[in-house]
């Protein structure tokens, strides 16, 4: 028998296959079909400090400020004594989810402001979760902010947060650093027990006829899972934190690759959303049937063994192949060059 198990934050996990932030973390009930159906972990889906903020405008707005020049419209708009605002719905639905699983329950939160990072990661905690992610968003799009200006944004918020809370922090990082493995090992000394690698941030589209900017969600597809699996092999031995890949896996060779390269966990969200829960039975069984008829006893032997310090070839992840990889190109048949 093939030992599946792995280890994240700290965590024991039957195997490395964790829905990651999706609509099926909403409820109770769609985050027990993730874990009948064989999750070994679940992330849930962000709590986010701007939402929180839009509605505390918008109570003040409606119920505390109706009054104001107007005497008579104080009873207009009664604040409904029973009234959950979308904090404490989270909340409450995180401590039911993480009643109702027996696998781990990873909080995701999406902060605005350090004093938000922190109070809304403290409360994280207190409702139960195991582990909290840190979804970091942030596009560096003002000239003024140098390129250490935006690391330290990071690791600021990470050892405010590891100051206040006890449970294993993982970091969500984009692409869109410049030096990677340089960021992650000041992240692994500030005390991060793990990150997530990549962040995808939707982008924005450009309507043709109306000449307007307007948002866009496209789903991943395996051919997003290659970046993962390069920086993974990249960092694979270089820090001693947990790495988990995120984006573009959607079945088990991309699942293969990324455990090959070194990857703990793969988080999964596109394919469930494409295909349902039951992916994850199917995905497992097909990895277990791949490392069983390659002669693999467990994750732990298969895991990093194509990393970059254990390649045949360590240059293949870096520049050594650019001009073969262009030279390898053959134009379709029937099209001149």
């Amino acid at each position: 028998m093939v030992d599946l198990s792995t280890t994240y934050l700290g965590l024991t996990l039957a195997h490395p296959l964790v829905p990651s932030a999706s609509p099926f973390s909403k409820d109770a009930a769609s985050a027990k079909r993730l874990e009948d159906a064989g999750a070994s972990a679940l992330v849930m889906h962000s709590l986010f400090e701007e939402k929180i903020e839009a509605e505390e405008r918008q109570m003040e707005r409606f119920f505390f400020h109706q009054a104001i020049g107007h005497g008579e419209a104080d009873s207009f708009h009664p604040v409904p004594h029973d009234m959950q605002t979308y904090q404490e719905q989270y909340l409450e639905n995180l401590h039911k989810i993480k009643s109702a699983l027996s696998i781990p329950v990873i909080a995701s939160l999406n902060g605005t402001s350090l004093t938000g990072w922190v109070e809304y990661g403290k409360q994280l905690q207190q409702a139960g979760a195991d582990a909290l992610e840190l979804n970091v968003y942030h596009l560096a799009a003002n000239p003024e902010d140098s390129s250490e200006m935006v690391e330290n944004r990071y690791l600021t918020i990470l050892q405010e947060l590891k100051r206040q809370v006890s449970i294993p922090i993982t970091m969500k990082l984009s692409p869109q650093f410049s030096s990677p493995v340089n960021f992650a090992k000041h992240l692994e000394a500030a005390g991060v027990d793990g990150i997530a690698i990549f962040n995808r941030f939707y982008q924005p589209d450009i309507d043709l006829e109306t000449l307007e900017v307007i948002p866009k969600l496209e789903l991943s597809s395996s051919q997003e899972a290659l970046l993962r699996i390069r920086w993974t092999a990249l960092l694979y031995g270089k820090v001693n934190i947990s790495l988990a890949v995120t984006g573009g896996f959607h079945n088990s060779d991309d699942v293969i690759k990324a455990l090959l390269a070194g990857a703990d966990v793969v988080h999964l969200c596109s394919v469930l959303l494409k295909s349902g829960a039951a992916t994850l039975t199917t995905m497992r069984n097909e990895l277990e049937a791949w490392l069983t008829s390659h002669e693999y006893e467990s994750i732990s032997q298969l895991k990093g063994s194509v990393s970059q310090q254990h390649a045949i070839d360590p240059s293949a992840y870096e520049r050594a192949n650019y001009v073969q990889v262009l030279d390898s190109y053959s134009h379709p048949s029937g099209v001149l060059r």
